[in-house]
């Protein structure tokens, strides 16, 4: 059964940093275009980053861009989110799923089951 595992997440000060992960089981990520959205309180689940396979790029939403950091480890089928100058807007669920496109996930995205960052402050 395929599954995505987030971990990572955690409290933190606006400045701070966090590193959040995506284990995936039963599916090999490399093959996959890989991201994260999130969902703030109250909010509609946005897309954050995605790396997409078939050209190595990445999309950043410009609320992150400079910030966040995707990276892929194919050795341990794990995707990172790498979270710097946390800001209190950036309290939501994230959660890592496939085939993602830009700011988009498709009616084929499995999801994980999120991490939360609470509240920022």
């Amino acid at each position: 059964q395929v599954q995505l595992v987030e971990s990572g997440g955690g409290l933190v000060q606006p400045g701070g940093s966090l590193r959040l992960s995506c284990t995936a089981s039963e599916l090999t990520l490399d093959y996959y275009a890989i991201g994260w959205f999130r969902q703030g309180p109250g909010k509609a689940r946005e897309g954050v980053s995605c790396s997409h396979s078939s050209d190595g790029s990445t999309y950043y939403a410009d609320s992150v861009k400079g910030r966040f950091t995707l990276s892929r480890d194919k050795a341990k089928n794990t995707v990172y989110l790498q979270m710097n100058r946390l800001k209190p807007e950036d309290t939501a669920v994230y959660y890592c799923a496939t085939d993602c496109s830009g700011g988009y996930f498709s009616t084929y995205s499995r999801w994980g089951q999120g991490t939360q960052v609470p509240k920022v402050s």
